[in-house]
C-alpha cells in the first residue's frame, strides 16, 4: 500500500494537522523494504513527505514574524513545536538510520549521505525539548526587539523606521534620532541579558547531551562544516586585520575629511559626504518590487522571471510596520518549490540591496529546486550567501534608470560606491561578530555573565574598527552584541557572510571582464544545490574558497581602485 501518493498536493491544506495525521506516512516509510532497486523511489517518497511538513513549519514561522502581536499565530507555531516537531525529528532520525544501515549509496547522493551521517550521529532525544525551548526564547528575542518603538515627529514609529533620519544632512537631527534609538534599545538591556543567559545555558546542555566538550564542536558538525575548521576562521580574522582593516580606516578617514569633522561619531556614518540627500529609490512598495524585478531581468531573463513569479504569487512581505519581526530573510516553501522573502523596507537604498540580496537566495532556491531529493538541496550557508552577495554585485550595472533601475547615472555610481564601502567595512564587523562567538563558546562560564560579554565585544571592536569616536557612548558600544540577532538566534552563522563576500567579490571581478560569462558560471553553481563541496561550488562559480590575505588582498585592492574612480 502506498499512502504517500495520497498526501495533499499543497502544504497549506495541512497547516492544522496534528502529529497523528503525519505519523502513518512516516511509519509506512519506516517499514518499507529497502533495496538498490527501490532506493530512488524511497528517497522520492521521503522527500514528498518531508517537503510538506517542512513547509508547514515554515509557513507557521512566517505567520508569527509578519505580526509578532498575533497571539494565535504564535500559539500555532508553539503548538507545532510542542506537538509535532519533536515527533517528526524522531521519525526523520529513524529514516536516516534506515538508509545509513542499508549501506546503499544512491547516485548523486555522496555529499548528502555524508551530511546525513553527521546529522544522525548528533541526534539525542533529550535535546528535542531543549531545542523547543531555544526556539521559544528566540521568538521572545524577536518580540522584544520588534516592539521597540519611539516617538518621532509626533508619531510612534519603530526604531527601524528611524533609519532614514541617519542619512539626513542636519547633524543635530541625526544625533537626536540616533540617541533616541539607542536609549530605546538600552531599555531592553536587562531583558536581553536574561534571555542570553537562558539561551546559553540550554545550548551548553545540548552540547553536553550530545557528548561534546563544547557547543562549538556540536555546531560545527550540525552545520556540516567539513571544509574548514575554527582555526581557519581565526586565520580569516587575521587576514581581515591585515588586508581590510587599513582599507576600512581609509574609508573612515576620507569620510571625516569630506564631512569636515575632526572626529566622526556614530550618527555620521550614513549621511552623504557631499551633503546630498539620501538616495530615495522608491516611495511605494509596488514601485520597489517593479524596479528590482527589472534589475534582475537585466542580470538574466530567467532570474527576472523567478522574481515575477514571486510578485504574482504574493511571496513578498517587504514594508516595515509595527509588531513586525526585525531583519530580513528568504525562506523556501519546499512543497510549493517557491521562496518567500521577508524584510523591513523604509525607502532607502539599503532596502534595494536587501531585496536584491534576498532575491539571490530566491533564485538559488528556484535553480536548486530541480534536484529530485530534498537532501540534495541543503546548501552550505558559506555558498548560499555567495548566491545573495553575488547577486548584489552582478546587479550593480543596472541600478540606473536607463537600465530599468532606480537612479540617474550619477546616483547609480554613488550607489555602487556606497556598496563597495559597505563591503569593505563589513569584513571587520564580521570578524568582530565571529571572533566574539568563538570567545563565548571557548569561555562559556565567563560568557554567562553579560558584563564580560560587554567587555569582550568592546575589546574586539577596538581591534577591528577604528575611526569612529564613541566617547560618552560606551554603554551603546559595549552592548552591540545584543543587537546582532545572529548571536542570539543562530550561533556561529556569520562567518559565512565574510567568506561568501570574498567569493562574491571574485565573481564580480570576473563580471567586470565578462558579465555574461560570470552570470552563467554563477547559475551553474546555484543549480548544483548541496551536491558538491564548498571548494567545488566556489570553483564552479569562478572563485576560490580561501581564508588568507593572498586571496583577500587583491579583491580589496580592486574595490579601492573602483572607489578612486
Amino acid at each position: 500500500m502506498d499512502n504517500l501518493r495520497l498526501l495533499p498536493e499543497k502544504a497549506t491544506e495541512m497547516l492544522a494537522w496534528s502529529w497523528p495525521q503525519f505519523e502513518p506516512y512516516y511509519q509506512e516509510l519506516a517499514v518499507r523494504a529497502l533495496s538498490a532497486g527501490n532506493v530512488d523511489a524511497f528517497l522520492t517518497d521521503w522527500t514528498r513527505l518531508h517537503e510538506r511538513l517542512d513547509e508547514v513549519a515554515t509557513r507557521l514561522a512566517i505567520a508569527k514574524d509578519v505580526n509578532t502581536a498575533d497571539k494565535e499565530a504564535e500559539q500555532r507555531f508553539n503548538r507545532f513545536l510542542e506537538e509535532i516537531y519533536q515527533k517528526s525529528q524522531e521519525a526523520e532520525q529513524k529514516l536516516k538510520m534506515k538508509l545509513l544501515e542499508s549501506g546503499l549509496k544512491p547516485a548523486g547522493f555522496e555529499l548528502p549521505l555524508r551530511k546525513m551521517q553527521a546529522d544522525a550521529a548528533l541526534f539525542r532525544e533529550a535535546n528535542l525539548p531543549l531545542q523547543v525551548e531555544v526556539t521559544k526564547l528566540c521568538t521572545e528575542y524577536s518580540k522584544v526587539t520588534g516592539s521597540q518603538t519611539v516617538q518621532w515627529d509626533g508619531k510612534e514609529i519603530t526604531v527601524t523606521q528611524l533609519r532614514p533620519v541617519f542619512q539626513e544632512t542636519d547633524r543635530a537631527r541625526r544625533e537626536k534620532a540616533w540617541r533616541l534609538a539607542a536609549e530605546r534599545q538600552l531599555a531592553d538591556r536587562a531583558a536581553l541579558n536574561e534571555l542570553w543567559q537562558k539561551l546559553l545555558k540550554l545550548r551548553l546542555q545540548m552540547a553536553a547531551n550530545a557528548g561534546f566538550a563544547d557547543y562549538r564542536s556540536l555546531i560545527w558538525q550540525e552545520m556540516f562544516r567539513f571544509d574548514y575548521t575554527p582555526e581557519n576562521c581565526k586565520q580569516f580574522h587575521g587576514a581581515i586585520e591585515e588586508a581590510v582593516v587599513p582599507a576600512a580606516a581609509r574609508v573612515y578617514q576620507r569620510r571625516a575629511k569630506r564631512l569636515g569633522l575632526e572626529a566622526m561619531r556614530p550618527w555620521d556614518l550614513d549621511v552623504d559626504v557631499e551633503g546630498r540627500p539620501a538616495l530615495a529609490p522608491f516611495k511605494e512598495v509596488e514601485q520597489f518590487k517593479s524596479g528590482v524585478h527589472t534589475i534582475l531581468q537585466r542580470v538574466h531573463p530567467q532570474l527576472g522571471g523567478y522574481f515575477q513569479t514571486m510578485m504574482t504569487e504574493g511571496l513578498l512581505d517587504l514594508e516595515n510596520r509595527n509588531n513586525k519581526a526585525p531583519g530580513g530573510y528568504c525562506s523556501t516553501l519546499e512543497a510549493a518549490k517557491r521562496p518567500f522573502i521577508f524584510m523591513n523596507a523604509v525607502g532607502l537604498h539599503g532596502d534595494v540591496m536587501t531585496l536584491i540580496h534576498e532575491g539571490g537566495h530566491a533564485c538559488h532556491s528556484f535553480e536548486a529546486s530541480r534536484l529530485p531529493w530534498h537532501q540534495q538541496r541543503q546548501v552550505g550557508l558559506e555558498f548560499a550567501e555567495v548566491a545573495s552577495m553575488g547577486m548584489e554585485l552582478l546587479a550593480a550595472p543596472y541600478f540606473a534608470k536607463a537600465a530599468g533601475g532606480f537612479y540617474t547615472e550619477a546616483e547609480a555610481g554613488r550607489a555602487l560606491a556606497e556598496n563597495l564601502e559597505k563591503d569593505l567595512l563589513f569584513w571587520p564587523y564580521m570578524a568582530v561578530v565571529d571572533a566574539f562567538q568563538h570567545w563565548v563558546y571557548e569561555n562559556p562560564a565567563a560568557a554567562m555573565e553579560p558584563a564580560n560579554c560587554d567587555r569582550q565585544w568592546t575589546k574586539l571592536w577596538r581591534r577591528f574598527t577604528a575611526g569612529v569616536d564613541w566617547t560618552g557612548l560606551e554603554d551603546v558600544l559595549e552592548t552591540g552584541w545584543q543587537r546582532k540577532l545572529h548571536i542570539f538566534l543562530v550561533p556561529f552563522y556569520y562567518v559565512e557572510y565574510g567568506l561568501a563576500q570574498l567569493g562574491a567579490a571574485q565573481v564580480w571581478a570576473n563580471a567586470l571582464k565578462d558579465q555574461a560569462g560570470a552570470v552563467a558560471a554563477y547559475r551553474r553553481a546555484l543549480a548544483l544545490g548541496g551536491t558538491k563541496s564548498l571548494p567545488e561550488l566556489y570553483a564552479t562559480a569562478g572563485a576560490k574558497f580561501a581564508f588568507d590575505s593572498v586571496t583577500l588582498g587583491p579583491v580589496v585592492s580592486l574595490m579601492e581602485e573602483k572607489l578612486a574612480v
